[in-house]
């Protein structure tokens, strides 16, 4: 995955400024494939080079105004190789795995807020994605097959944070020490 691609797909939705993308990136897009401003802003000019997208023409005078960018027969043509050209799976990155694992070898390290903050952050998340998918996508909106693979996006999401909060969950419970009782720590029961 890259951010041209995320870009172009976002462009293809609806022709943006890199202000109202950096926007979109931080309500939607961004759940799934995040940026900062300047990559974005980076990009786009990287893209605009390349012949894949350009800058939309405006009645206005430019001085003072947003660019607003649309794709390109050949930013279409990438962001369509891209789509059916095969890609593995990549391996989970988490930091905090690798935390985890550092505090078994240097030991005494008290990992069990950190996991609770954790907890709490994915169960935030699952419950905005649970939201969104009764808001914007209840069966009678999902006719169209475009609408269908937004909604499996989301749901990957609703999935990935499921398994988040129950490997969090049975982690502290694991991880109590059974001649202690319940942690000071403990979170809640349930995802």
């Amino acid at each position: 995955m890259s951010l041209p691609h995320a870009i172009l797909t976002a462009l293809l939705e609806k022709p943006s400024s890199g202000l109202e993308l950096t926007r979109r990136f931080d309500r939607s897009i961004g759940y799934f494939w995040s940026a900062t401003h300047q990559q974005i802003y980076r990009e786009l000019g990287k893209l605009e080079q390349a012949g894949q997208i350009r800058e939309l023409p405006s009645e206005q005078p430019a001085r003072g105004q947003k660019k607003e960018y649309e794709v390109l027969p050949a930013g279409i043509e990438e962001l369509t190789a891209w789509v059916t050209r095969p890609e593995d799976p990549r391996q989970i990155r988490d930091p905090l795995l690798l935390r985890l694992r550092a505090a078994a070898v240097v030991g005494g390290a008290d990992m069990e807020a950190e996991l609770v903050r954790h907890l709490e952050l994915h169960r935030a998340q699952l419950d905005d994605y649970l939201a969104f998918e009764q808001r914007d996508f209840p069966p009678e909106r999902r006719v169209t097959r475009q609408d269908r693979l937004r909604h499996v996006v989301l749901r990957g999401g609703i999935e990935l944070e499921t398994f988040w909060t129950k490997w969090l969950t049975d982690t502290l419970a694991e991880l109590r020490d059974p001649e202690d009782g319940p942690s000071r720590h403990a979170a809640p029961d349930g995802p």
